[in-house]
């Protein structure tokens, strides 16, 4: 036989068992009624008489009930399964069972451990089979003994919404109240606590409701509504903006109204699609002409005749060529004047040729070069050299510039940046009369400066300038300045009677125990704190390890797997340094008091009337 079909009618045999037992059920639960009917000896009323709801539907007034599945003596599933019981025994109509008869059709639904231990109990016909409400209350205590109450008002305050909606939160959150018979009031601050700082922070101009049930509903529409604005779910397309009217063509026909259309702009001078022939393109090259309306003074891109935003210009930023610098803020900013109160402006120096003149630099991080104003470097005279290949100059966005292409470098001038900074640079000369001089990425790259961008200058200056481009200074003049002599670590001849109390050799052993040890005695019902994890710097970290261990070694303090402890934290001393104190406040705040008088701070100061001279003691270990 083929194992699936066995598998198969294993499975119906299994089904059927299962609705024999079922019924078996049904069928000893009636019997048990009818024995505790003719056992009493009173007639049962008689049935009230119903009105037929539906004649096509005559089960319809009857509630046929499953029995509960069978209990293992799994402890988390001990409480729903007397739940089932008691709702069955409930809606039966044969409900008048005795406890004896309960408690076997209970233990007929045990299994394994719950079964092993029900069954010497009935055997031994034990009186606690004769009470249902006892003998349900014994299995409770033997496979549920949980604190259901106690764990629930733990769970309470420490569940938390998290990234979850609201309404999950809430679900799991009255799960948990069924558990505990808590005021409103108790309820809703817990319920409260455990939403997210963000939603709470949506919550806090507006008035919640009073009630637990009110609140739940209130902050549940409330999470809706927000989620709803960030995401929402039929957002309207935005309408294309209009097309500019470069690129509409308009056809006047009489009276009629002018018709748009969206076929591309046709750009003069051309054949077919190919543009210009290839001998007139030729012709232009050799002349210079611009290759759009054959004029002199420019070239194609900078031809006024040709339209803005055609279809040749599309994807040009994102297919630049090699040869191409590209210029960031530079022209962006000469758009508006004021905008030059936001640039960085450093001054610098250059020399050649014995000619000496002082400028200021634009720092521009979005420039991909060197360059210099071609009118500046005319004024200056400083002298160019022509480049081999030209290169061409766009904006960020591909836009062209006034000059398109960059023909001429400067020679090597000796540029001096600041005091000490020196070294030799060459220009790229454009046209931007706004800023004579603009050093661009490679050089912010190459010297990698650190600059203060809220006061707009250099800092410092990168490792490699300190060895390569930092100059020496010249001594001119030496000064010797008179230093005072090194403090003595003696104490002096008038302290010589307290030389114990400076010394550092007994500060680092702890005093002996003596009969008045002072106690640190707790309030009653209360507990030492406990330590908590804070992040450290590294600084910090290696101050709070030397510290340990010091202390291990000089025997302040022992290695404890204790909760309680005590915090740590640092005080910044005049020098720099820090000063590792143990906050023992919180030990403080649960200890009880010594009553005994102290001084008046007044009373301390009336001594001090008439003193002149004052001592400062530096005490070790003072914080601790």
């Amino acid at each position: 036989m083929d194992p699936a079909d066995l598998s198969n009618q294993l499975t119906r045999i299994a089904a059927r068992q299962e609705e024999q037992d079922h019924r078996m059920d049904q069928i000893a639960l009636a019997l048990q009624t009818l024995l505790n009917r003719s056992s009493s000896g009173t007639a049962s009323p008689p049935d009230p008489v119903v009105p037929r709801i539906s004649p096509a539907s005559p089960e319809g007034c009857r509630l046929s009930m499953k029995a509960p599945v069978r209990y293992d003596g799994t402890p988390n599933l001990c409480r729903g399964f007397l739940t089932q019981l008691e709702i069955l025994f409930e809606n039966n109509p044969g409900s008048c069972m005795s406890d004896k008869a309960k408690v076997g059709y209970l233990i007929s639904h045990l299994t394994e451990k719950a079964l092993l231990w029900a069954t010497p109990l009935w055997e031994n016909r034990k009186p606690i089979i004769y009470d249902y409400e006892g003998f349900t209350s014994e299995l409770k205590r033997t496979f549920d003994p949980s604190r259901r109450a106690t764990n629930a008002g733990r769970s309470l305050f420490h569940i938390k919404q998290g990234n979850r909606r609201v309404a999950e939160y809430a679900i799991e959150f009255k799960t948990l109240t069924s558990e505990v018979l808590w005021p409103n009031d108790v309820l809703t601050l817990a319920f409260t606590e455990g939403l997210n700082d963000a939603f709470m922070f949506e919550l806090a101009p507006l008035k919640l409701p009073e009630t637990l049930d009110h609140l739940i509903d209130f902050c549940i529409a409330m999470d809706d509504q927000i989620r709803e604005r960030r995401h929402p779910r039929d957002r309207p397309r935005r309408l294309l903006p209009p097309l500019p009217l470069s690129s509409r063509t308009t056809v006047a026909s009489g009276n009629q109204e002018n018709v748009k259309s969206d076929l591309p702009v046709v750009e003069p001078m051309q054949i077919g699609k190919t543009g210009i022939s290839e001998a007139e393109r030729a012709h232009r090259r050799e002349k210079g002409l611009c290759f759009y309306c054959a004029g002199a003074d420019h070239f194609r891109l900078q031809c006024p005749q040709r339209p803005r935003g055609s279809r040749g210009e599309s994807g040009r930023a994102s297919q630049r060529p090699a040869n191409t610098q590209v210029i960031g803020s530079l022209y962006a900013s000469f758009v508006n004047d004021e905008k030059k109160k936001s640039r960085i402006l450093v001054p610098i120096s250059l020399t050649w040729d014995k000619v000496h003149i002082k400028t200021e630099a634009f720092l521009d991080s979005g420039a991909s070069g060197n360059f210099m104003d071609k009118q500046f470097a005319a004024k200056c005279l400083i002298p160019l050299v022509l480049k081999d290949r030209p290169l061409m100059v766009e904006a960020i966005d591909g836009n062209p510039l006034s000059c398109p292409h960059i023909t001429h470098d400067t020679v090597s001038v000796c540029m001096k940046t600041g005091v000490l900074h020196h070294e030799n640079i060459c220009f790229q000369i454009i046209e931007s009369p706004s800023c004579p001089v603009v050093l661009g990425f490679p050089w912010l790259a190459e010297h990698n400066p650190v600059i203060d961008w809220v006061q707009r200058d250099i800092k410092y200056w990168s490792p490699r300038c300190q060895s390569h481009c930092l100059g020496r200074v010249n001594v001119i003049a030496s000064l010797n300045v008179a230093t005072a002599p090194p403090l003595s670590t003696e104490v002096p001849e008038q302290y010589l009677g307290f030389k114990e109390v400076f010394s550092k050799s007994r500060t680092e052993v702890l005093p002996p125990h003596r009969p008045y040890d002072c106690a640190i005695n707790l309030l009653p019902g209360t507990m030492p704190p406990r330590g908590h994890v804070y992040p450290l710097s590294q600084k910090e970290n290696d101050v709070m390890e030397e510290y340990i261990r010091e202390n291990l070694e000089r025997g302040f303090i022992r290695r404890s797997s204790s909760p309680a402890g005590a915090g740590f934290f640092f005080v910044s001393k005049k020098e720099g340094d820090l000063r590792p104190c143990i906050d023992y406040r919180g030990l403080n705040r649960i200890t009880i008091r010594n009553a005994y008088p102290i001084p008046l701070i007044t009373e301390l100061f009336d001594r001090l009337k008439g003193a002149n001279i004052y001592t400062k003691l530096d005490l070790r270990g003072a914080y601790n």
